[in-house]
């Protein structure tokens, strides 16, 4: 047989008196309803909760009787529910205690039968669950923090994210200020922060309209005095709490009577600050601050508030670093771009240099126009595939490689052939990828030459837009020119076309952002520069028939065709072209006769008097000397000599041999091989060209100053 222990049975009455005492001390907060959800029983945890002295102060009330509002009329509603459908039901909601704390509450309503299995009364369980709610909510807030802070490369739009996150339901106020040299894009220093170090304003919310809490604006710059929170978070690099900001208020300082005194007329009694810590460098200081809800700070918040801000300050570190990139990607860019354009008399010329609105805005569009030979003047308008200071740099040594090939006078289509080679061997001296393949570089261009004596333009493009020429009537057209395959391709021809441009003529060289985007093809964006060139001819500029000034014609191009956000830089060159007069050049047709040396000085200084540049005649007779009589000795007619005043005095000597002289330092007992040295020293600068019949030797002189150009 088995021992069993034998067990009282308590009676009825007894048993119905421990059930009292349960339900009683139980710390779950019961309430008994009946089905007009009146309280006919209360269990002293529900009776304290609401501040009642005793279970009889609360028959008969309803909740919404004890504590109207919102929460209570939800569970009221629940409490129906349950009468009208017999099924138990749960339900939330929240009340504000006398110190007006926010508690959040979860309650179990089941229906009460009695025998026949009519519902006769409601149960109330009720369990305070603040804690899983708050901690709910700090876990969907860190989801929002991340998805919502750092959409952008910006450091402000960064900072407004993170107020936007953090207010209200973090905090009633919050500040951001970070390190006046990290907005500016500069490197900050490792180890500690000075508390008083300069700190810019980035951005400022509160749950009162305009955040009037705020001392400083954003945009301002201000510092911390010493002692105080701020500067001992920004100084050990460790976030800082205060639930008794008013009590401490005198020991922070009396050096800043601006916040103390809003800290105090605001009633802020709970503070956060967080540093602003990325790569273990401190960048700036988030500050949370309370003065609306009762509820202090805890530790969690501050856990809470470290994440949020720890993310944020990873993606103010990258968008300082994109600051600063972008900015010495700009500053490279602009510094190879031609600042100052030169003093010419064969063309007026205005550009414009757009940056893109992408996220990287420095890509390699550039612009050049130089002085060549022969009062000629050479324009070029280029593009590097791709953005940023990779592109920047390839356009400048584009464009280094332009200036040099065109000093040799080399002609349009040979030109681009030429760098053409130069971009196919910039690709091969790239690192290759994993195939061995060169790396992908590619770039457009054209290149122009224009000629004020003749008033031929010679063209050549490589996979570039097309040019667009206005007449002096304002008629728009774009240039027939064979386009050309773009530059890194390697072993195809480029073809040069020549048009005659009447003088106040002009040249539009653009690059593609200008003219294509993803909303418009390219031939809508050249109808639509046809269409602005030919209009503004049309519009009153200034005097009559004055034509319209090029920063005009520049400015309508770009408001009718660039959108305000563009996804790609626009490089434009406008040119208007000018003819040279003719007192302004003057030529000789000499035979090959050693005897006509003396006179072509002879006629030199005659013109040179005429000109008023009696102060070169003896430098400039020598260089002819040398020029002539190079020719006589060393090639074959026909031989010119050609002077030009156009800004400098040329002089240029034509023969009709391809062969071209080079300079070297002759030795003592030679006879010859002085003449190009002597040249080379007398003048600024001295070249040869080929033409089509031979060649041309010239050298340049600046006027004296007191001569009209």
């Amino acid at each position: 047989m088995h021992d069993r222990r034998a067990t009282g049975a308590l009676p009825s009455s007894n048993l119905r008196e421990m059930l009292d005492w349960a339900v009683t001390q139980s710390p779950v907060h019961v309430a008994l309803l009946d089905t007009d959800l009146r309280q006919v029983r209360l269990n002293e945890a529900m009776w304290r909760e609401f501040g009642l002295p005793g279970e009889s102060a609360g028959l008969g009330l309803r909740l919404t009787d004890l504590e109207p509002g919102a929460g209570s009329e939800g569970f009221m509603q629940c409490g129906r529910q349950v009468i009208e459908t017999g099924q138990p039901d749960t339900c939330r909601g929240f009340r504000a205690t006398e110190a007006g704390l926010i508690r959040a509450w979860e309650a179990t309503l089941s229906p009460i039968r009695d025998l026949a299995g009519q519902v006769i009364g409601v149960l109330l369980v009720a369990s305070n669950v603040t804690e899983q709610y708050q901690a709910r909510e700090r876990l969907a807030l860190l989801n929002e923090a991340s998805i919502g802070i750092g959409s952008t490369l910006d450091v402000t739009t960064t900072a407004e994210e993170l107020v936007g996150v953090a207010v209200p339901r973090l905090a009633d106020f919050v500040i951001i200020d970070i390190l006046d040299s990290v907005v500016r894009g500069d490197e900050p220093v490792p180890g500690p922060v000075n508390g008083s170090v300069p700190l810019r304003r980035v951005a400022c919310g509160s749950v009162l309209e305009g955040a009037p809490e705020t001392v400083a604006e954003p945009g301002d710059i201000s510092s911390y005095f010493e002692d105080s929170p701020m500067a001992t978070c920004l100084e050990t690099g460790r976030s800082v709490s205060h639930s008794d900001t008013v009590d401490r208020l005198g020991r922070w300082t009396s050096a800043d009577p601006a916040r103390v005194a809003a800290t105090a007329a605001y009633g802020f009694h709970s503070m956060m600050m967080v540093p602003v810590r990325a790569r273990g460098i401190t960048l700036g200081l988030v500050t949370f601050a309370r003065h609306q809800r009762a509820e202090p700070f805890q530790d969690d918040d501050l856990v809470l508030a470290e994440e949020i801000v720890a993310r944020a300050a990873v993606c103010i570190d990258n968008a300082r670093r994109y600051t600063r990139e972008h900015a010495t990607a700009l500053a490279l860019q602009h510094s190879l771009l031609q600042r100052r354009q030169p003093d010419l008399q064969a063309v007026e010329v205005a550009t414009r240099y757009l940056p893109a609105h992408s996220g990287v805005a420095v890509g390699g569009d550039w612009f050049d126009v130089f002085r060549l030979s022969g009062s000629r003047v050479g324009l070029v308008v280029g593009d590097v595939v791709g953005h940023g200071v990779h592109a920047a740099a390839t356009m400048g040594r584009l464009r280094t490689a332009v200036r040099t090939l065109a000093d040799i006078d080399l002609e349009p289509e040979e030109l681009l052939t030429r760098l053409d080679d130069v971009v196919t061997r910039l690709a091969a001296e790239e690192d290759l990828p994993a195939d061995g393949a060169a790396a992908d570089l590619s770039a457009t261009c054209l290149y122009a030459v224009y000629d004020p004596v003749s008033r031929i333009c010679s063209l050549a493009r490589a996979g570039h837009p097309v040019p667009a020429v206005v007449g002096p009537d304002g008629t728009a057209e774009f240039i027939d020119l064979p386009a050309g395959p773009p530059l890194g391709l390697g072993g195809l021809p480029f073809e040069e076309i020549e048009v005659r441009l009447p003088e106040s003529s002009l040249l539009v060289l653009y690059t593609d952002g200008l003219i294509e985007s993803r909303q418009r093809d390219i031939d809508t964006g050249l109808n639509a520069m046809r269409k602005v060139l030919s209009e503004v001819h049309l519009r009153p500029q200034g005097p009559p028939h004055a034509a319209p000034a090029l920063d005009t014609i520049c400015d309508c191009l770009v408001d009718a065709l660039l959108p305000e956000q563009a996804g790609d830089d626009a490089a434009l060159l406008v040119a208007r072209t000018r003819g040279l007069a003719a007192d302004r050049i003057v030529s000789w047709d000499l035979p090959a006769e050693p005897a006509v040396v003396a006179e072509a000085r002879a006629r030199t200084v005659r013109q040179l008097t005429g000109w008023g540049l009696d102060e070169l005649a003896f430098t400039t007779e020598v260089l002819v000397s040398e020029l002539v009589t190079n020719a006589i000795r060393h090639a074959q007619p026909p031989i010119q000599l050609r002077l030009i005043l156009d800004g400098v005095l040329s002089c240029e000597v034509s023969d009709g041999a391809s062969t071209a002289p080079h300079l070297r330092r002759a030795d003592r007992y030679d006879e010859g091989g002085r003449g190009l040295m002597l040249i080379a020293q007398l003048a600024e600068r001295w070249g040869t060209r080929h033409t089509k019949t031979g060649k041309t030797i010239w050298a340049q002189q600046p006027p004296p100053r007191s001569v009209s150009r």
